[in-house]
């Protein structure tokens, strides 16, 4: 009989910063998340989000630091993404124009999160990490 362990409730990972990041990101996440039994909604839900703040640490960070850490967890019964990078800027929710093609993300990420925030790190950079709750069944796979 072959036995596997399960997959931890917590995973980690630190990627270059660079433009190929938030799509590796996306890959990892999805791997975890479905590994768990997650179901379709928070996987896609959560690829989502990621996409977008590795994005933002990818693209709006000029700080000296050449990676972003990404940090999945389930923490009582909600799913916490965290991304690290080494700037100094905050994410901000922007209104953006109609025609324009940038600027929507954290708009995105405010409206799937049920909580979303930016903590300071030791170091240089911060995080910003969001919540999602995983109550209920899955509006994807219910009946």
């Amino acid at each position: 009989m072959i036995e596997s362990s399960p997959r931890p409730a917590s995973a980690t990972y630190c990627l270059p910063r660079n433009r190929r990041s938030p799509g590796r990101a996306r890959l990892l996440f999805r791997d975890w998340a479905v590994s768990l039994g997650l179901g379709p909604t928070a996987v896609e839900t959560g690829e989502l989000i990621l996409g977008e703040l590795a994005a933002n640490a990818v693209l709006a960070s000029t700080g000296p630091g050449r990676y972003i850490e990404l940090r999945f967890a389930l923490v009582d019964g909600a799913l916490r993404i965290e991304v690290s990078d080494a700037g100094d800027g905050t994410p901000v929710v922007r209104q953006p124009k109609p025609l324009d093609e940038h600027g929507r993300g954290m708009v995105l990420v405010g409206a799937l999160a049920d909580k979303w925030g930016v903590a300071v790190r030791s170091g240089p950079g911060k995080t910003v990490w969001v919540v999602l709750e995983l109550s209920g069944p899955d509006p994807l796979t219910a009946c």
